[in-house]
């Protein structure tokens, strides 16, 4: 059915302002025009409230999606809704939706609903693995190692089940001083993920534990799907503290096992893996100390042999042998150093002898004691009668001093006499 707009009020709905708004009734009418126009199509999700009423022509159940915590009603015949559908269901429907205008809801109107088989949902489970194999947290690099001694375990299993008790008492066997923090919360079944999620986020968010255990002793296909569910999975590969598996489930490998820092194949192997055995810690200890101590002797031995063998050698039974040899080497090099470098000086000396004597037989200073003179005026050497005149002072320089000279007469010699 259209509805007419009245022509005082804007036509489209994003024309409408605070002066021209449109009557909440005539929004719902819109919505539930454009609802109605939908086309009939699946969904799939889980039932909760689910109460049959006898004799109804129609039954009311609620479809979630638990993933992003989001619900809707769903009516159907009750001829059209199968027995063996209840709550916690995994099912898919066939509807088409409905605006119920009276109070805004949002419906869906079935004609058909279909159990999702255990097939289907292994089948997810198996597209999930390969989809979180790609993102790389199944990879072995990025698992912690646990610690070699809990100081405190989170543990995180049903009420009051044999799981718990198998995981406290291996443990505290083998060794008494290790303490837990225990989540019982419910394990399996509808609203399984809703309760471990907070559980894990709680214990990883505590500094004093150490390592963080999931514990159920096996159980159906079905029971295990929640250590499946993807939200579950991605909060332990997110977990800052070592995350152990201990689901108990051989043939059936859930997805948490391959996430987790260590997969136990049952509670008991869980303890085992995270506690060491105090008894079998001491023998180990007892045993490494008696090597230890063997080892050391042997070394002792060995060196001890190897240090006999180094005294008996000449060079350290008489060390003083060596000083004296090198003494004498030593004094021989001084001797023919002495010798040597004593011949090199006498020979450089009568060398600067004969030098020294060629140097003054050639010195002016020889010239000048066998009579010699030589004359300046004015501090300039008379080499020629030309360079002098009559009555000029003179300076004679001899061998032992000057002599003042006035010259009187000047005689030059002729050529040839």
């Amino acid at each position: 059915m259209t509805t007419s707009i009245p022509s005082d009020l804007p036509q489209m709905a994003h024309l409408t302002t605070p002066e021209q708004p449109w009557p909440l009734r005539l929004l719902s009418q819109k919505i539930a025009e454009y609802v109605s126009k939908m086309s009939r199509l699946w969904v799939e999700g889980e039932v909760i409230q689910l109460t049959r009423r006898p004799n109804a022509r129609v039954q009311f159940f609620t479809l979630a999606d638990l993933e992003e915590k989001m619900t809707m009603t769903v009516k159907i015949w009750s001829h059209a809704l199968p027995a063996g559908i209840s709550e916690g269901s995994r099912v898919i429907i066939a509807a088409k939706p409905d605006f119920w205008t009276g109070n805004g809801s949002l419906s869906l109107q079935a004609d058909e609903v279909r159990a999702v088989g255990v097939g289907d949902l292994l089948a997810r489970i198996e597209a999930l693995k390969t989809k979180l194999a790609a993102e790389g947290l199944f990879a072995t690099e990025r698992k912690k190692a646990l610690p070699f001694l809990p100081n405190k375990i989170g543990l995180i299993c049903g009420r009051n089940t044999k799981a718990m008790h198998d995981v406290v008492n291996n443990a505290t066997r083998r060794w008494s001083a290790v303490q837990f923090e225990i989540r019982e919360v419910q394990v399996q079944g509808q609203g399984a993920v809703e309760h471990m999620i907070p559980a894990i986020e709680e214990l990883d968010a505590d500094p004093a534990i150490d390592v963080i255990v999931l514990a159920r002793g096996g159980g159906s296909v079905e029971d295990l799907f929640p250590f499946s569910d993807e939200r579950l999975v991605r909060v332990a590969a997110a977990a800052k503290t070592p995350i152990v598996s201990a689901i108990g489930h051989e043939t059936d490998s859930p997805v948490l096992d391959l996430v987790a820092d260590y997969r136990a194949s049952t509670p008991t192997d869980a303890a085992k893996a995270i506690v060491p055995d105090v008894d079998e810690e001491k023998h180990s200890l007892t045993t490494t100390v008696r090597r230890g101590r063997v080892a050391v002797d042997n070394m002792l031995h060995q060196a001890q042999t190897e240090l006999d063998t180094l005294n008996a050698r000449p060079v350290l039974a008489s060390p003083e042998v060596m000083v004296d040899n090198r003494a004498e080497d030593l004094a021989n090099l001084r001797s023919w150093a002495n010798h040597h470098i004593t011949r090199i000086v006498d020979a450089h000396a009568t060398a600067l002898a004969g030098d020294l004597g060629k140097l003054r037989t050639l010195s002016p200073l020889q010239t000048l004691k066998r009579g010699y003179a030589v004359l300046r005026t004015e501090g300039v050497i008379i080499a020629s009668v030309k360079d002098a005149a009559a009555n000029d002072h003179i300076q004679a320089t001899l061998h032992d001093g000057n002599i003042d000279l006035t010259v009187d007469t000047i005689r030059a010699t002729t050529k040839g006499s």
